[in-house]
């Protein structure tokens, strides 16, 4: 079994916008969306929920009323402002438990929180999981595992070879656990000094992961000396630029109306989509020879 990983240093690269054009291009696959702070490659698949699952992160601190004699005590250790009044504010907890610690009277307990869901879903273009983190909650990187092991198991029961993994952005924890063990990353950059900055240190974390790397400069021609420093940088690190999107007004039409750039039927002919078509076509390529090394 083959993962795809589409990542990005930080945000707005046109990653989910690629993994929604991929989910349309590859046959046998299943579609997992790992941006669970933000998640929004449903808004281009259309997903129907076949099942819905609870996500429960950390335990958070509870004041039993009835046993608290309002010594203040909690009040005062809390240092992320999240008592007042002897109660709880379940958004402002970080379930350090300290509070619970210090309670002469036991009234304060940690209890299971439900920090969010994920779903099962069928898409026209085949099978999909993805979730929603509650406002303001952590634990997403936890939450990347759980979906991922069950786009895994998705995949596993329905004979498909192929994941296709939207990743989160950045360097954090919910990247780490959207990237470790997958068979290639397609970091998406462009062509901007934040660009760069941030393709250089998704470049590090893939490289102490040991997963391979190949790199997209998105809209390359809207400052093309900057896109050469990109290229430049990439060859440097023995790393493959393996394809360069032009600026395209249709992509943002296509995002408009909340569909992929590329469909078998009235998608996109422009620039942009030809290159994504080029650049899934390489992909295929890649992995399918990654699949026939030896342990894969």
């Amino acid at each position: 079994m083959q993962e795809l990983l589409v990542i990005s240093g930080k945000g707005g690269t046109g990653k989910t916008s690629l993994a929604a054009a991929f989910a349309v291009l590859a046959r046998d696959k299943v579609l997992v969306d790992c941006d669970v702070d933000a998640a929004d490659l449903h808004l281009l698949l259309r997903p129907q929920i076949q099942s819905s699952n609870e996500f429960w992160g950390m335990p958070k601190a509870f004041i039993n009323a009835e046993d608290c004699n309002k010594c203040g005590l909690c009040q005062e250790a809390c240092r992320f402002g999240a008592i007042e009044d002897y109660h709880v504010n379940p958004h402002l907890c970080e379930g350090c438990g300290v509070c619970s610690r210090l309670c002469p009277a036991g009234a304060v307990v940690m209890r299971d929180h439900l920090a969010g869901h994920w779903y099962v879903a069928h898409t026209p273009y085949g099978p999909m999981v993805h979730a929603q983190l509650g406002i303001a909650e952590d634990n997403s990187g936890k939450l990347v595992t759980v979906v991922r092991q069950a786009g895994r198991e998705l995949a596993r029961e329905r004979g498909l070879n192929l994941i296709i993994i939207d990743g989160p952005p950045g360097i954090g924890c919910p990247v780490i656990a959207a990237l470790s063990g997958v068979s290639l990353a397609l970091v998406v950059t462009e062509p901007t000094v934040a660009g760069h900055h941030d393709l250089e240190r998704i470049m590090q974390l893939a490289g102490h992961f040991r997963v391979p790397v190949e790199v997209c400069i998105n809209k390359f021609d809207l400052a093309p000396a900057k896109s050469r420093e990109i290229e430049e940088y990439c060859r440097a690190q023995g790393v493959e630029v393996i394809s360069k999107i032009p600026f395209d007004e249709e992509v943002a039409r296509a995002v408009s109306r909340g569909v992929p750039l590329v469909q078998p039927r009235g998608g996109s002919r422009g620039g942009a989509a030809r290159a994504v078509r080029s650049l899934w076509e390489k992909l295929a390529e890649r992995l399918d020879v990654l699949a026939r090394r030896p342990g894969h």
